[in-house]
C-alpha cells in the first residue's frame, strides 16, 4: 500500500530522528515514616544532542536520583550522570561514557507557527518495543503551565499525545528537527500538553554543560501581575507594571528602596508588564550590571539604581 506524501514525510521524521532519542530510568531512594527505607523506580525519555555522550532530559526526571540508567535506541544500556539540571526551565543535562552516537539536529522554534504538524516521540508508560509517536499541531506558543509554580512561560502548547513517560522526549517537525523538549501533560484536561522551545533548552543545555548551573540575576522581589481583578483592588490601571507584594531584606530591590506596595513599570530599557517580562528583562543582564528600575509609588513615579546579584536558592520564584 503506497504512503501518502503526509504518510511519508511522518515517517522519515521519525526514522530521522528515532536513533537520537533514548529512555532513561531513574532510582530515587528515601524513608516513610513507619515504613523504612523505600526505593521508587521511574521511567522518562532524553535526547542525544552531541555523539560524544550528551544527552537533554528534564530536571524533574532526574531530581534527586540515587541512580540512572540510560539506554540508548540499540538497546546499549549505559549509566548515566547528570552534569547540571534548572529546575526553572526544567532542563537537565545527563552525561553517558560513550562517543560516536546517533544525535537529533535541533530545530528553529522560533519560527514554529500555530497549527503546524508536530510529532511527540518518548517512552510513553514506559512500554516495551521502543519509543512511542504521535502526531498532533502546534496548539499555542508562549503558553504558561497551568496550576503549576513553574515560572518558565514561553512553553509550546500541542494537541500530540503526551504520557508519562514522554518528560525530557523531543517535540520534533516534519522535517525531522527536534524543536522542543516535552515536559508535561495536563491530566485534567484533553489534548493539552506541553514543549519547552529548544532555542530555551539550546541555551540553558549550553550554560549547564559549561557551569553545571544556570546563573540568573535576581533583584528580591515577590510580584503579582495588575489583572483587573488585582488593579481594582489597589486603585490602578490593569497590567500597567507589577506590584510588588514583598522584597527580601537586604536584597538589591530593598537596598534600592523598593517596598511592598510599589509597581515596577520599567527595568532598563525594558518596559514590565507581566511577570514574564521581567524574567525576560533581567535575562538581558549579567550578574554585576547596576540597572535602572523605574516604579511608581502612589502617585509618584521613581527611578532607582538596582545592583543585579546571583540568584542566591536556585529555581526560586522571587525575581
Amino acid at each position: 500500500m503506497a504512503l501518502t506524501e503526509l504518510e511519508t514525510r511522518i515517517t522519515s521524521a521519525v526514522e530521522t530522528i528515532g536513533p537520537g532519542v533514548a529512555s532513561v530510568e531513574s532510582l530515587r531512594v528515601g524513608r516513610r515514616r513507619g515504613y523504612g527505607p523505600f526505593a521508587q523506580p521511574s521511567q522518562a525519555s532524553a535526547v542525544v544532542i552531541d555523539p560524544k555522550g550528551l544527552l537533554i532530559t528534564n530536571q524533574h526526571v532526574v531530581d534527586q536520583a540515587a541512580q540512572l540508567r540510560v539506554h540508548l535506541s540499540d538497546g546499549t544500556e549505559l549509566a548515566g550522570e547528570v552534569l547540571g539540571g534548572d529546575p526553572v526551565t526544567d532542563v537537565a543535562v545527563v552525561k553517558v561514557e560513550a562517543d560516536g552516537l546517533p544525535s537529533v539536529r535541533l530545530g528553529a522554534s522560533e519560527e514554529l507557527r500555530v497549527g503546524q504538524i508536530v510529532l511527540a516521540i518518548g517512552n510513553a508508560l514506559g512500554l516495551p518495543g521502543g519509543p512511542t509517536v504521535s502526531t498532533g499541531v502546534v496548539s499555542a506558543l508562549g503558553r504558561p503551565l497551568p496550576g503549576s509554580d513553574f515560572i518558565f512561560e514561553g512553553l509550546i502548547q500541542t494537541d500530540a499525545a503526551i504520557n508519562p513517560g514522554n518528560s525530557g522526549g523531543p517535540l520534533a517537525d516534519l522535517s525531522g528537527a527536534v524543536v522542543g523538549i516535552n515536559t508535561a501533560m495536563v491530566p485534567f484536561a484533553q489534548g493539552v500538553g506541553f514543549a519547552i522551545p529548544i532555542h530555551a533548552v539550546r541555551r540553558i543545555a549550553d550554560e549547564l554543560r559549561q557551569k553545571g548551573r544556570v546563573i540568573r540575576p535576581w533583584i528580591g522581589v515577590s510580584v503579582a501581575e495588575l489583572r483587573p481583578e488585582v488593579a481594582r483592588q489597589y486603585n490602578l490601571e490593569p497590567h500597567s507594571g507589577l506590584l510588588v507584594a514583598e522584597t527580601v531584606p537586604r536584597s538589591p530591590a530593598h537596598r534600592g528602596g523598593l517596598r511592598a506596595g510599589d509597581v515596577i513599570t520599567r527595568l532598563g530599557p525594558f518596559e514590565v508588564r507581566k511577570v514574564r517580562d521581567l524574567l525576560e528583562a533581567l535575562s538581558k543582564f549579567p550578574v554585576g550590571a547596576d540597572a535602572e528600575l523605574a516604579f511608581r509609588r502612589r502617585t509618584t513615579m521613581h527611578t532607582t539604581s538596582v545592583p543585579l546579584e546571583e540568584n542566591p536558592e536556585l529555581g526560586q520564584t522571587a525575581e
